[in-house]
């Protein structure tokens, strides 16, 4: 056991009471990451200095649609994603608990997934290429990932594996044993970390060829996702697999690879599609 061991702040999941409707961190982090996540796309559409003259890219009217679209795809794809990935004998079996997401259950890439076919959806109505419209998505999805993971941390769910560390926590619901607070380690690395180094591309020009912060995001977050991994305890029936591997890890690693290959279309010399 550590010398010395942080307390858990014990917070009550229920942020405040809206008449009898209680509104819970779980829903507030959503709400919280969806409004800032629109603020920064308007802000981003709104700044000439980022674009290139005449390239097309959404109107700060058309935002409040893909805010609908991409809301719904993450919402509906994080759900899915947790009830067919992680659990599906469960809630096959309680099919009524598919629908109580404020007990959590969402995954990260079935919201992705989700959150693609909105942009998809959005671009062809708009008549915005997709790439760009994925782009401005991903160069604020960190803040949505940020609030997201604070909100694993107040639940608690998602705690990382026993360790002695000097910052080492002891988890509700997880035994004596301290632990690694693994949920504020990937708010750190997938929110402010990944945020920063995409706001930076992005003033550095990145927007301008189209492709580049979404595969920037990819391979960031698939990279920081795995990183993180090793510190996180995996349930050892929904999330651990053989070798030391986990869900997590195998599912963000076609994201580095996906990103890369982003990356590469959008960097590639543009006389060679001439």
């Amino acid at each position: 056991m550590p010398i010395f061991v942080l307390p858990f702040p014990v917070i009550d999941p229920v942020a405040v009471n809206v008449g009898p409707l209680p509104l819970r961190w779980y829903a507030l982090a959503y709400i919280g990451g969806f409004i800032f996540g629109w603020l920064g796309l308007r802000a981003l559409v709104a700044n000439d200095a980022l674009w290139s003259r005449g390239q097309p890219r959404p109107s700060r009217e058309s935002l409040d649609d893909l805010l609908v679209f991409v809301a719904f795809g993450v919402i509906l794809g994080g759900r899915l994603g947790h009830v067919l990935i992680y659990d599906p004998a469960f809630y096959f079996a309680h099919p009524l608990e598919v629908f109580q997401t404020w007990k959590g259950g969402m995954a990260f890439h079935g919201g992705l997934i989700g959150a693609t076919i909105g942009m998809f959806l959005f671009a062809r109505r708009s008549g915005v290429p997709l790439l760009t419209v994925s782009d401005i998505c991903a160069a604020v999805a960190p803040i949505g990932i940020f609030f997201g993971r604070l909100a694993n941390f107040i639940k608690p769910e998602m705690w990382g594996r026993e360790t002695d560390v000097p910052w080492a926590m002891a988890f509700p619901g997880a035994g004596d044993a301290t632990r690694h607070p693994s949920q504020l380690y990937e708010a750190g690395l997938e929110g402010v970390a990944l945020g920063a180094l995409l706001l930076f591309a992005a003033q550095r020009g990145a927007l301008k060829q189209p492709g580049l912060i979404t595969g920037l995001f990819g391979v960031g977050y698939g990279l920081a996702r795995i990183f993180c991994e090793f510190f996180r305890e995996p349930d050892p029936v929904q999330e651990a697999l053989p070798n030391g591997l986990t869900m997590g890890m195998v599912l963000s690693a076609p994201l580095i690879l996906l990103g890369g290959a982003a990356i590469m279309f959008a960097l590639r010399p543009r006389s060679a599609t001439a």
